[in-house]
């Protein structure tokens, strides 16, 4: 499959430099620095729904604090 997308001239240079060190083909360098991004970002979308719906139980089963406790604590 092929997509084409416009670069910039400094982010095209940037990946020729990265494709160049790495001995890659830069077609091959996008691929994998997409894929790791959508792995990344995968991971990241499930680790905040976790952590919001633990916040969400927490609160259901009255372990909360106020406002005023959490601001203390940070201090």
């Amino acid at each position: 499959m092929s997509i084409v997308i416009n670069l910039t001239p400094e982010l095209e240079a940037r990946l020729q430099e990265k494709a160049t060190q790495q001995g890659q083909d830069i077609s091959l360098v996008i691929s994998e620095l997409l894929a790791r991004l959508l792995d990344w970002e995968t991971a990241d979308t499930e680790e905040a729904i976790k952590d919001i719906q633990q916040g969400l139980d927490d609160f259901e089963n009255g372990r909360f604090r106020s406002f005023d406790e959490f601001a203390e604590a940070q201090r």
